[in-house]
């Protein structure tokens, strides 16, 4: 996840590298040059963060103020979608470990920064080293996370039962719902995530409106949208502005017609987190609403940075505008290179159908059937997957298996987005006669 950062990232990444390159006074220790950089950055109102830096520069408990200060800068990262702060929580860690060296923390430290950059092998193997070294419960957490980005999940699952063995609370629950969703027992999945929220500390707002926001993921998948709704609501609640629960409400707004509330809360959605998901989402609802000229408006942005910023969505949005005649003159071809590029960095269920939607829509049907046999081997139940391998499957020419596909897709139609289901609209598949 590669994308220009804005300037308040840019800003501290200069005073980064300015710390960096400035020769320290003799009597200045190794770690003033990355506690330096903690300690600079801009809190911004998170207060928080300002309490870390000063316990921090008074030296109280300097370590874990260094350790906590890496996670905050994660998390504001994550909220931001300012890459920068990245940085900033990989200077915390060099903090962490000037005061402790070879500490265990200061490495998990840097295996969530890998896995948040998709360095997915590197974070496995930190992750490695530390399950090899000591028995915590977010060592296998981290491990779980690594492998299942690299489409290893029976490896994934092993790590995150060691997490729940070990100590069942909020973020072994909330992995072992995604696990369970990612093999289609979405069920399942419903049950973990509402432990999940049940287990989550009221110090920790962000993953507690995360929960929320994916158990109403969960259910609009299950049709069940006014349950979904008020999921989604607990969200905002718990963190307003939440740009992950604005996304989600604006597609439960979808799949209730309700056009112009969708956008309204789309447009939230696009301007805090300004990603292709929420701008594709954006740009359908306002072309669903006949707000022609605003959705070509939306989609400029998305063309402008979705490759850098998210290469698989951005891949899935060209393929599907190709997919509903409506593509650019290279449309189908960069969603191939993207997609291709994509899967050498991992190569979980989603970046399998990526590609393999990418090459049916520019003709490579046997490659495509091939990729999307492997992305539906582990029994994800989800809706662009089954549209995409009907698509597939009816160009392979296995009608059968299209209707079959088209069937399952259309019967998890809550979460497809308006463009796509004028593409599961125009499947026109009709099995053979006994």
């Amino acid at each position: 996840m590669t994308r220009t950062w804005p300037f308040a990232a840019i800003a501290a990444t200069l005073t980064l590298a300015a710390a960096c390159n400035r020769p320290a006074p003799p009597s200045t220790p190794a770690r003033g040059r990355s506690c330096g950089v903690a300690l600079s950055a801009d809190a911004g109102s998170d207060r928080d963060i300002a309490k870390l830096q000063q316990e921090l520069r008074e030296e109280r408990a300097p370590a874990r103020a260094a350790e906590q200060l890496g996670y905050r800068f994660i998390s504001r990262a994550r909220l931001s979608n300012d890459s920068g702060f990245y940085k900033i929580a990989e200077q915390a860690a060099a903090c962490l470990e000037s005061y402790q060296p070879d500490d265990p923390s200061a490495l998990l430290l840097r295996g969530h920064i890998l896995h948040q950059l998709h360095r997915f092998g590197e974070a496995e193997a930190i992750a490695r080293r530390l399950v090899d070294a000591r028995s915590f419960v977010l060592d296998f957490g981290l491990l779980g996370d690594a492998l299942m980005e690299q489409g290893r999940l029976a490896e994934a699952a092993d790590a995150y039962q060691k997490m729940i063995d070990l100590k069942p609370f909020y973020q072994s629950y909330a992995r072992a719902a995604h696990l369970r969703w990612l093999k289609g027992d979405l069920d399942g999945a419903v049950r973990m995530m509402g432990s999940a929220v049940k287990a989550a500390s009221p110090r920790d707002p962000e993953s507690l409106a995360w929960g929320y926001a994916r158990l109403a993921a969960y259910e609009l998948q299950r049709g069940r949208l006014d349950e979904a709704e008020r999921t989604a609501a607990a969200s905002l609640q718990t963190v307003p502005d939440y740009a992950s629960a604005l996304l989600v409400s604006g597609r439960i707004r979808l799949a209730q017609k309700k056009f112009p509330q969708a956008i309204e809360l789309l447009e939230r959605a696009a301007r805090l987190n300004p990603l292709p998901d929420y701008e594709w989402t954006l740009s359908d609802a306002l072309r669903a609403a006949g707000r022609h000229d605003e959705a070509d408006a939306a989609e400029q942005l998305l063309r402008r940075n979705g490759a850098a910023d998210d290469p698989r969505t951005f891949a899935l949005y060209l393929s599907t505008r190709t997919a509903a005649r409506v593509p650019r003159a290279d449309d189908g071809q960069q969603a191939v290179e993207l997609a291709r590029h994509e899967l050498t960095v991992r190569a979980d269920v989603f970046t399998l159908d990526a590609l393999a939607w990418a090459l049916v829509n520019t003709g490579e049907v046997h490659e495509a059937s091939a990729l999307i046999e492997r992305a539906l081997a582990e029994g994800t139940a989800d809706a662009r997957l089954f549209l995409h391998a009907s698509v597939i499957a009816a160009a392979d020419g296995r009608p059968v298996e299209a209707a079959r596909w088209a069937g399952k897709a259309r019967q998890l139609r809550f979460t497809l987005l308006p463009s796509e289901l004028g593409v599961l609209q125009g499947i026109a598949v009709t099995p053979p006669r006994a």
